[in-house]
């Protein structure tokens, strides 16, 4: 008997590989997260936020039930354990085919098709037949996936099988804060995907558009240049609503000597590289442009400054030093930034931040391999807006970088 449509492709349907890095990439990362689960005495990681699972494995999907009915709960995930160099996959049957091309696992096992896509028993029962639990189970407690219900049926079904469950959402997030040559490669395209994006932005601004014309030209400028969809919808902003810079793009009209802020990330292989200019359309007052003048001179003793393993402490007080000086420092917004990286939606702010107002972090220091953006906001005289750059900082082994060729002066658009 003939398999139905149905099931061949089920069973057999490949599609062409799109594993973002080599398996020997992937085996490395598998070691370090062995190596801190041994530090930790954790047994057993399950993992079930969709960065840590693209880490491990590659794995990304446009749908993760993040806020979805109960009866499709969000429960698949990947399990590692301390004492095995291989991981196991568990997902739902509808994502075999999509597991199957996009995954470096080598043992992928799907829920019963009458779990309604709830594995949370099933993952147990196998991971103690395979004889990794009991012990002590470690779990992303910090992560949004799963939801409360969710987490806790998932953490009972643990103890209820001997283990000891922790949370443990801070190994992959601090793993991933020193990244790989590989990893570097993507950070160097995704900003150049955002300066495409930035320019394709600028050649689009006028008055008389609406912001949302402008956010489409730049995504899908892009997207063409190769570009992902980004972890946070990319904000393009005018006039007094720059002042709320977490605001959505709308159907608002520009006006001439509109304030226009255009936020986005250059996204490739999930690696983000962030970039915020302003634009003015048409010439702006006197004591606008001395604002953003003083503004923009941060960024030039900011790129003279940076190098391999600079001292948070030393940015943190540099570049107040420089704001006190010429006489911003009260007219600030957010001064500071957070580690730039793997993301989906709904955020691409990575675990590291450090924030020119507060002590966060100001004993670190910017290792090799490391990248943060630099939020630069300023608000302008008159309620006119928010002065609002972003740059992208990486630290290579013998050079640091602000990845963006975009000019931080407030440019003027006639």
């Amino acid at each position: 008997m003939s398999l139905s449509y149905r099931d061949d492709c089920m069973q057999n349907c490949m599609p062409e590989q799109e594993q973002p890095f080599t398996r020997e990439e992937y085996q490395a990362r598998l070691t370090r997260i062995r190596k801190r689960m041994a530090a930790e005495t954790i047994d057993l990681l399950f993992l079930t936020s969709p960065e840590a699972i693209n880490y491990v494995s590659g794995y990304q999907c446009e749908w993760y039930q993040a806020q979805s009915p109960k009866q499709w709960p969000a429960t698949s995930g990947i399990a590692i354990h301390v004492d095995h160099d291989r991981f196991i996959h568990f997902d739902t049957e509808r994502e075999h085919i999509l597991a199957r091309y996009c995954s470096v696992a080598k043992d992928i096992r799907i829920f019963p098709p009458d779990s309604m896509r709830d594995g949370t028993l099933f993952i147990v029962e196998q991971l103690k037949a395979e004889g990794w639990l009991p012990g002590t189970v470690g779990l992303e407690l910090w992560s949004y996936r799963p939801n409360r219900i969710l987490s806790h049926r998932t953490e009972d079904h643990f103890t209820a099988a001997g283990g000891v469950v922790v949370g443990s959402s801070h190994i992959l997030r601090e793993l991933r804060w020193v990244k790989s040559a590989a990893e570097m490669e993507c950070i160097v395209e995704a900003a150049r995907i955002a300066d495409i994006g930035l320019g394709a932005a600028q050649a689009a601004l006028r008055p008389g558009v609406t912001e949302l014309e402008v956010y489409g030209v730049m995504v899908q400028a892009m997207a063409t240049a190769g570009g992902e969809n980004p972890g946070i919808t990319q904000p393009v902003l005018s006039g007094a609503k720059t002042c709320a810079a977490h605001a959505m793009s709308s159907r608002r009209v520009m006006q001439a000597g509109d304030i226009v802020l255009v936020d986005c990330s250059g996204v490739f292989k999930r690696y983000h590289c962030n970039m915020a200019r302003t634009y003015s359309l048409g010439e702006p007052s006197a004591d606008v442009k001395l604002q953003t003048d003083k503004a923009v001179g941060s960024m030039k003793l900011l790129g003279e400054m940076i190098r391999p393993n600079l001292p948070v402490r030393e940015l943190y007080e540099t570049m107040k030093a420089y704001y006190e000086e010429v006489g911003i420092w009260q007219d600030r917004g957010f001064i500071g930034g957070y580690e730039m990286g793997i993301a989906f939606p709904p955020d691409w702010v990575g675990n590291f931040i450090y924030d020119v107002n507060s002590d966060e972090n100001i004993d670190r220091v910017f290792e090799p391999g490391t990248v943060v953006n630099y939020e630069n906001q300023f608000f302008l005289p008159n309620r006119t807006g928010l002065y609002f750059m972003i740059e992208t900082l990486a630290f290579f082994d013998d050079e640091a970088r602000m990845m963006s060729t975009v000019p931080y002066e407030l440019t003027v658009v006639e």
